[in-house]
């Protein structure tokens, strides 16, 4: 943690120049469609230009050790996915501590991940692929971006909620999603769990079969996929969720003054009906409570990890 944050002089008035934000997973990603419209909010909020960084590299690494080496002043941001949170417990090489580091400012959205299984793999249903899991124990294999990622953990809750054994097949980077999905498409691996917006240009393509979706409630992207609860695991609910960190010893008057204009721009009408047609939510949350349920998603998904017996290869 730093310990320069009592010689910086904040003006009541911040931000007083351009805010950048930095995201980790490259153009046209969820993050970055998604920073982009919280940009374009908080810049009319403040009058000062407010710009988005995609800094891809590194296995999504170097984004958030970008933001963790920044001047702690509130202006340079990170916005990221969950990820960030289970790094903290689950990838032991990071060049920077995730919970540590970083200060959580606000929480943005949530929603679904969608459960997918490769055309080839002959299963179509949730049902299908829990019967698979328990007759060919250890044999199943799942895909995800790289250890510690959602698309790794949303599996391994799922098979911990199912009772199920499965490989897990990581690729080699975090930001190599779309190869990911791309071999679960090609029969490389079984089936997979990704953001909906990702997967679906194969789902349209029907080399990809959507069991169900990952949250308590259908997805208005695919209304007409069930939700995993629905399909055959009662009460399994695991989002994929979005927020924004600053850097260690960011002082309290910026924190506070970040996450109450993230709150504004979040729940203005025509920002909610963006939300509603990407299939999200506001997770509603202040920033207290945003920095205790990032704390909490570290160790439920440690908790996860440790409590489901996945073959790695």
């Amino acid at each position: 943690m730093r310990d320069d944050a009592s010689a910086l002089w904040i003006k009541a008035d911040y931000p007083t120049g351009p805010v950048r934000l930095i995201e980790p997973f490259g153009a046209g990603g969820g993050v970055d469609v998604l920073a982009r419209v919280v940009a374009e909010k908080l810049s009319g909020l403040w009058g000062q230009p407010v710009t988005v960084e995609n800094h891809p590299g590194g296995g999504s690494t170097a984004a958030p050790g970008m933001v963790a080496q920044s001047p702690p002043d509130g202006y340079t941001l990170l916005v990221n996915t969950s990820a960030h949170a289970y790094s903290a417990t689950l990838v032991t090489d990071l060049p920077y501590d995730p919970l540590h580091d970083f200060i959580p400012v606000a929480a943005l959205t949530g929603q679904a991940y969608v459960l997918v299984a490769g055309r080839t793999a002959g299963i179509g249903t949730v049902a299908e692929l829990i019967a698979a899991g328990h007759a060919r124990s250890g044999e199943l294999t799942f895909a995800s971006a790289g250890v510690g990622t959602g698309t790794h953990v949303a599996v391994e809750a799922l098979s911990r909620a199912a009772g199920i054994t499965a490989v897990h097949r990581p690729a080699s980077a975090a930001d190599a999603i779309s190869d990911t999905i791309a071999k679960t498409a090609a029969g490389d691996t079984d089936y997979a769990m990704f953001p909906i917006a990702t997967a679906e240009p194969l789902l349209r393509s029907d080399d990809l079969v959507a069991l169900g979706v990952s949250t308590a409630r259908r997805s208005a992207l695919l209304p007409q996929v069930p939700t995993i609860a629905e399909a055959g695991v009662p009460g399994f609910d695991f989002p994929i969720w979005y927020g924004l960190w600053a850097p260690a010893g960011t002082p309290d008057p910026v924190v506070h003054t970040l996450a109450r204009d993230v709150s504004r721009a979040l729940t203005a009408p025509d920002f909610q009906g963006w939300l509603t047609s990407h299939g999200a939510h506001h997770m509603g949350m202040d920033h207290a409570e945003f920095a205790r349920f990032v704390h909490a998603e570290s160790e439920r998904a440690a908790h996860i990890i440790n409590d489901t017996p996945t073959t790695l290869e």
